[in-house]
């Protein structure tokens, strides 16, 4: 089944990078969209790129307020005509730079509430009318930072690990729905998420550098999970390094750990001001 094909789809974090990669993905396959960022110029800026290709229409949303998801779903029942049959629930923050104990815990806040409570809003509000129809799909996008766990990262860390178990939670409680559920674990794609003000110019300036030899295009790795979902698969890993890393942290998990932590005391800290 390629649910991906004449979807009737919610994006959010639609306003960039692969988000807005997944939007115009979508919108070629045929689908109507309904891009949704917390900038809704940003949302409006896809549109109109999308315009000659599809339809799609910008929706203003804070995920981290499941008020304002509620009304994003609302907005997207009126504009589709029905309830969506696919939600990515995309939208994120980059955050770093700071070990445990320095980094704010509003930084800390600000992170998990976009990023893990974004998408627990995006399932908690359009997962039940799809289990109730009996089809449907969900894309949450995590990282592999969700369990490569690299030191100075923890905030982002754990709310991509926690975008991981909750999806497979969903596909445990959705199988044999014909709901189907994917996570997408990446590592570098070539984005603007380091460009945030919870990430330090030391780690933003590495990130970027690494992004740039070896990072995947935002649209290559649209393309492969839609695909990935349309196959049914649950995890979407597509760089090579990722996999390294994915089956590194399984097979052999306290070597990999030392490891992680003797190249994080090696990595660039934020300068003293």
């Amino acid at each position: 089944m390629k649910r991906t094909q004449g979807a009737h789809a919610v994006v959010t974090g639609a306003g960039s990078g692969i988000g807005r990669a997944i939007a115009a993905e979508l919108v070629r396959r045929g689908s109507r969209v309904v891009c949704a960022d917390i900038d809704l110029e940003a949302a409006e800026e896809t549109v109109a790129q999308l315009k000659s290709k599809g339809e799609a229409v910008a929706v203003a949303c804070d995920v981290s307020l499941v008020e304002e998801v509620a009304e994003l779903a609302d907005q997207a029942r009126s504009w589709l005509g029905r309830d969506p049959d696919l939600v990515v629930n995309n939208a994120g923050i980059g955050a770093g730079g700071k070990v445990v104990g320095e980094a704010p815990l509003a930084d800390w806040q600000r992170t998990l509430g976009v990023n893990l409570w974004g998408v627990i809003h995006g399932c908690h509000t359009f997962v039940p009318a799809m289990r109730t129809a009996k089809s449907g799909g969900v894309i949450n996008v995590a990282s592999a930072a969700g369990f490569t766990a690299a030191p100075r990262m923890a905030a982002y860390n754990v709310s991509k690990a926690g975008v991981v178990s909750l999806s497979e939670t969903l596909a445990a409680e959705l199988s044999g729905t014909g709901v189907a559920v994917t996570v997408l674990c990446p590592t570098f794609v070539r984005t603007n998420i380091f460009g945030g003000e919870l990430i330090d110019a030391e780690a933003r300036g590495l990130a970027r550098r690494v992004s740039d030899v070896v990072g995947f295009s935002a649209e290559k790795v649209a393309k492969m999970t839609l695909d990935a979902h349309d196959r049914g698969r649950l995890y979407v890993v597509p760089q090579p390094d990722a996999q390294l890393l994915w089956h590194a942290k399984r097979f052999v998990p306290v070597p990999y750990t030392r490891i992680a932590g003797l190249l994080g005391r090696f990595l660039p800290a934020e300068k003293e001001k």
